[in-house]
Formats: structure tokens, C-alpha cells, sequence
């Protein structure tokens, strides 16, 4: 389910030229779309969260199914601008309900395992897009692109739908059963009558910390999903490089959540967070200085770096809302931290795009890394509550 819905974060790089050609729409009015995504998609997570720990995650996943399916499959038939920014936005709420589901049914079935587990199912989010960017590479041009779009459209509704069937949660006292990790001031347990419930956590500092290092870290990962392609052709960089950054940037990105998210069970979280989002930082310093040079394999090794320590982002702060804050209210919990995600959205893509006109394409890149930085080392202030 979760690789069935990546295309609306990872593809849309590819598409939106082909749309602005056909539609006779300016390629910048498209830009908002993606942020469009990044909102709808983050803020619809709270109270999909709250329905999904109150009722369960079947009935509101056939919802998510039918809205991220409907959304790529009316884009074939968008006429005009509004229709794309409606349809994309429907269907990002259809990825915010797919997304709340897995993640926190993988934490409500394997407790002990929260890194690992998170990371399996965001690297699905993250490389399942890997089998759909060289296909629509390939057919994005206009008398080709509607096509595209229908197909995968049809292809998210039913395989999202037939999912949905099969999800439950687990038994009752599921995690007393199989937890086997020990508490420790770094990374307590914390049982379902303990748990936190969302307005208890944020009461609390380090839900405050949380919420700002994930804003800052996503600026720097989105910016570099939403432009990897036009900043490789910015320094002159050939088509083929913007298309295996893209490419690599799924892939790398899925790896990652699985190597980086199991790490993190067995060391203290908040130090996977800090080298990661630190490490994200010199990837991009180092992806500007690579384009600058015209390095092409320079600047998708760069890419890798980045990406690599970036997208376990995804996997490593539900893991550590869960050692915080338990997992009775997890679903909720967590959606409110991944609000952060919309701060980074925006910054990601319209303050990008202005700062790009302001300044420069290198600047802003710097400016991501510098973000990336200040929440690795915002990491090391955590301690839990």
C-alpha cells in the first residue's frame, strides 16, 4: 500500500512538465501543487490518526484508496489549473490515511522492533516510487502523459482497496507478549495504560523539539525531492543525470529507512537522529559543490549521501514518539509531529522557489544544509519526559 502511493511524493517531478505544457499553464504555477501535497497530506494525519486508534484501520483505509487512486486518475482529465491543485490535494489526503495506517499498525504489531519495522514500511513509500519514475520518464510527453496517469491511478485505487481488506490490529495485550527490549534511560518502554495521549505530549518540551527538528530536517529532503531534477540542469548537467538522481533518490532513500531505522533499536535514538540529519547537511554542501564543478558523478554521489541520511527521517521519529510517548495513542501522537512536515513542504517549495529567485540556486541549497545541521544537533538535547 505504502509503494502504491509513493508517486504522489516522488513522481511529480516528472509529470508537472508535461502538464504545463499541455495545459498552457506556466511551469512556476505549478509549483504550489507540491506544496499543496505536503500540507494536505501531513495535516490530514491527525485526525486519520484519531479514527484509526478509536475504529480501527480497515474502513478508513478503503476511504484512503479510493481519494489517492480517484486523484491520479482524474489528472488525465485535468483541464485546467484548479483541477490539478483539487485533485492532487484529494488525493494527498488519500496518502496521509494510507500512510498514518501502516506506520502505526507496524508499531502497534511489533513494538520491540520499532525502528526496523517503521523502516520497512517507509522504504516501500520511498523505493516502491523507484518502479514508477523510469516508466513515467519514458512517456512524459504530452500525447503520452494522460495515459500514464490512468494507469496508475487504477492501479493505487485497487491494489490500496485490496489491502485495506486484509489490515486488523493486534490482539489485546499483543505487546505485553512479544516486547522483549528492555527499558533504558535512552530508549524507555513504555506500556499502553502509560501512554501519553496527545495533549499530554504536548505539554511536554521534547514534543516542541521534535516538531522543529522534523520541520527543519524536511526542508532540506523535500527541497531536494521537489529539485533534484531542475538543479542538476541548472549547472548544465545532462538529462540522464537529473533522471538517475531520481531515480537513485527513491531508491537509496528506501534502503536507508530499513539499514538506518533497524540501527536505531540498538543504540541510543537520539543519536541516530543527530548523525543522520548532520550527515544530510554535508550532503547537500557537497551536491552544490559537486554541480558547481559540472561533476555528474560527483553530484549523484551527493544525492546518495543526502538521501541516505535523510529519509530515515521517516522511520526514525515515529520510533522514538513511540519510546517517548507509548503506543496506545501512537497514531495520534506521531501526526502531530509529522505537522512538521508542512513547515518543511512550504519551505521546501515555494520559499525555495523565492529564494532561488532572490539569490541563487546554490544558496538555497546551502541554506537546506544549514537547516539539516541545526536538527542533528537539536537531537542532542532530547532526553524523555
Amino acid at each position: 500500500m505504502m509503494a502504491l502511493v509513493s508517486p504522489y511524493q516522488y513522481v511529480w517531478s516528472s509529470i508537472e512538465g508535461p502538464l504545463a505544457t499541455d495545459l498552457s499553464i506556466p511551469l512556476p504555477a505549478l509549483g504550489l501543487v507540491f506544496t499543496l501535497f505536503v500540507a494536505f497530506q501531513s495535516l490530514s494525519q491527525f485526525p486519520v490518526g484519531w479514527w484509526r486508534d478509536t475504529h480501527g484501520p480497515r474502513r478508513i483505509s478503503l476511504l484512503g484508496g479510493v481519494l489517492a487512486g480517484g486523484g491520479y486518475l482524474g489528472l488525465a482529465y485535468a483541464t485546467a489549473i484548479w483541477q490539478i491543485y483539487m485533485l492532487y490535494s484529494l488525493g494527498a489526503v488519500g496518502v496521509g490515511i494510507v500512510y498514518t495506517v501502516a506506520i502505526n499498525s507496524a508499531l502497534k504489531w511489533f513494538p520491540d522492533h520499532r525502528g526496523l519495522t517503521t523502516g520497512i514500511g517507509t522504504m516501500a513509500f520511498a523505493a516502491g516510487s523507484a518502479v514508477f519514475i523510469p516508466y513515467v520518464r519514458a512517456n512524459a510527453t504530452p500525447g503520452a502523459y494522460s495515459g500514464v496517469l490512468r494507469n496508475i491511478g487504477v492501479l493505487i485505487g485497487v491494489g490500496v482497496i485490496c489491502g485495506a481488506v486484509v489490515l486488523r490490529d493486534p490482539p489485546a495485550g499483543w505487546s505485553q507478549e512479544t516486547s522483549t527490549t528492555a527499558a533504558t534511560p535512552e530508549n524507555p518502554t513504555t506500556t499502553e495504560k502509560e501512554g501519553f495521549t496527545w495533549r499530554e505530549m504536548v505539554r511536554t518540551w521534547q514534543f516542541w523539539t521534535l516538531l522543529g527538528m522534523f520541520a527543519f530536517v524536511n526542508t532540506a529532503g523535500l527541497m531536494l525531492t521537489a529539485k533534484v531534477v531542475s538543479f542538476a540542469q541548472q549547472f548544465g548537467l545532462t538529462a540522464i543525470v537529473g533522471t538517475v538522481s531520481a531515480t537513485v533518490l527513491a531508491l537509496v532513500g528506501g534502503i536507508s529507512r530499513i539499514v538506518v531505522g533497524g540501527v536505531s533499536d540498538w543504540v541510543d535514538r537520539k543519536w541516530a537522529i543527530a548523525i543522520s540529519s548532520i550527515l544530510t547537511g554535508v550532503g547537500l554542501f557537497l551536491l552544490v559543490w559537486f554541480g558547481q564543478i559540472g561533476s555528474s558523478l560527483g553530484f549523484i554521489l551527493a544525492v546518495i549521501i543526502a538521501t541516505f541520511f535523510w529519509s530515515p527521517q521517516f522511520a526514525l521519529f515515529p520510533s522514538i514518539v513511540g519510546d517517548y510517548y507509548g503506543q496506545a495513542h501512537s497514531s495520534t501522537n506521531y501526526a502531530l509531529v509529522y505537522l512538521g512536515k508542512v513547515g518543511g513542504g512550504v519551505a521546501g517549495g515555494v520559499l525555495a522557489g523565492v529564494l532561488i529567485t532572490m539569490t541563487s540556486w546554490s544558496m538555497t541549497f546551502l541554506v537546506g544544509g544549514i537547516l539539516a545541521v541545526v536538527a542533528g544537533f537539536g537531537a542532542l538535547l532530547l532526553r524523555p519526559p
